[in-house]
């Protein structure tokens, strides 16, 4: 990853970040309070789709998940098929400048983080819509959005990756291992975060614990109560001035 990629890459973020703040502040403490993101992120075999759709169907807000990978192959005018080998992948900045080479698609790992970066802030701009991965709870600002993270127990995570995969153990404990190890690089790369430290997320759930519904739960009391943290904070802030 070259020393320009990253200051383009910073830079980036730091535009749609101030875009978002921008957004917001304009906006009054019950539209604030009413335009909040949810971005989930998950442990590879988690529910997380489940969770998400739970918590988006009670909400009647819309969930982004392969979703995301659709709007960003439409601004690139795409199939989304082809944006599959690099979502939530990294390939590494040499192999990705040999592939630049031989694909005339222009699908990159750059080109591609620079468009998700893009549909990500335009989405939590919006607010009112549930994020799924990609980095959505890492990039958005915390001020505007519930960031939550899924978790599971090893074994848990291996059975419902082998169920929904259709493989035996030990694929399956290949496979959870390889979409953990190419998330996190992902993440670490691209935004310079680790997916996987709690401090990151408003709420981190155990879904060995919980049920989906259970996590709907949690997640819909967490976010009513950072709404009216917001409308409360919004309208002391009105009147002291």
């Amino acid at each position: 990853m070259t020393h320009h990629f990253l200051e383009r890459q910073t830079l980036a973020l730091g535009q749609a970040e101030h875009h978002v703040e921008e957004r917001h502040r304009q906006a009054t403490g019950e539209s604030q309070a009413s335009a909040l993101t949810i971005a989930l992120t998950r442990a590879a075999g988690t529910p997380a789709a489940a969770v998400a759709r739970e918590v988006g169907t009670r909400l009647g807000w819309p969930v982004y998940d392969r979703e995301l990978l659709e709007q960003i192959a439409q601004e690139m005018h795409l199939p989304a098929s082809q944006l599959e080998a690099v979502d939530e992948r990294s390939q590494g900045w040499l192999l990705e400048c040999i592939e630049s080479f031989a694909l005339s698609s222009g699908v990159t790992e750059s080109n591609y983080v620079r468009h998700l970066i893009h549909v990500l802030t335009s989405l939590g701009t919006k607010g009112r819509c549930l994020l799924v991965g990609r980095g959505a709870a890492l990039i958005l600002p915390s001020w505007s959005t519930l960031r939550v993270r899924l978790i599971g127990s090893l074994e848990d995570r291996i059975t419902r990756l082998s169920q929904e995969l259709n493989l035996d153990r030990r694929a399956a404990t290949r496979k959870l291992e390889e979409l953990t190890r190419e998330r996190r690089r992902f993440v670490k790369e691209h935004f310079g975060k680790d997916m996987t430290d709690p401090l990151n997320y408003d709420l981190v759930l155990n879904t060995s614990r919980w049920s989906v519904t259970d996590c709907a739960d949690l997640i819909l009391e967490a976010l009513h109560g950072l709404q009216r943290r917001i409308a409360t904070e919004s309208h002391a802030d009105t009147i002291s001035r």
